[in-house]
């Protein structure tokens, strides 16, 4: 399945966003109903901003499934073990690092954002749906606390199907 959005995934996109969504690079995954769920970003959008989320979350139920999931604490608990556990911190500090070569084999040089990943990496937690979007992209391994909040997570697609 081609990663390049097709006028289909772009036009889905608008639906999941309720606007007309900015700069979709490519779809980096695919819900397991075949929609997409996280598309890929450049760094710098069509109108010159700035942008550091190259992995952007856009299915409704996912994302509302990762923000019910952000009221539990689970932030506060990560954030905990970051500063106490050097392997965790390292393996998170290797996934910024990841996040940091994916966005630049665009090869779009963006100062304002060189070295600036997303969801707090590689310091601290602050936004699930960052961390959730690059386990999903990325694959199981790449960023620990991504693929911790991802197990966490219910089978999003299950209960209520896309259309």
């Amino acid at each position: 399945m081609s990663r390049n959005p097709s006028q289909a995934d772009l036009d889905c996109i608008e639906v999941q966003l309720g606007r007309t969504p900015r700069d979709v690079h490519a779809i980096s995954y695919r819900c397991p109903c075949g929609n997409p769920a996280v598309v890929e970003t450049p760094p710098r959008l069509g109108n010159g901003e700035p942008f550091p989320t190259f992995y952007y979350a856009t299915c409704p139920r996912l994302t509302a499934a990762i923000s019910t999931l952000e009221t539990t604490g689970l932030m506060g608990e990560m954030n905990e073990r970051l500063a106490t556990d050097p392997v965790l911190a390292g393996e998170y500090a290797a996934a910024h690092d990841d996040y940091i070569a994916a966005r630049s084999a665009l090869r779009i040089e963006v100062p304002e954002v060189e070295n600036i990943s997303a969801g707090g990496m590689p310091d601290r937690v602050k936004c699930l749906h960052s961390l959730v979007a690059h386990s999903l992209s990325a694959g199981e391994g790449v960023n620990p606390l991504g693929d911790e909040a991802l197990a966490k997570l219910p089978e999003w697609w299950k209960s209520n199907p896309c259309e």
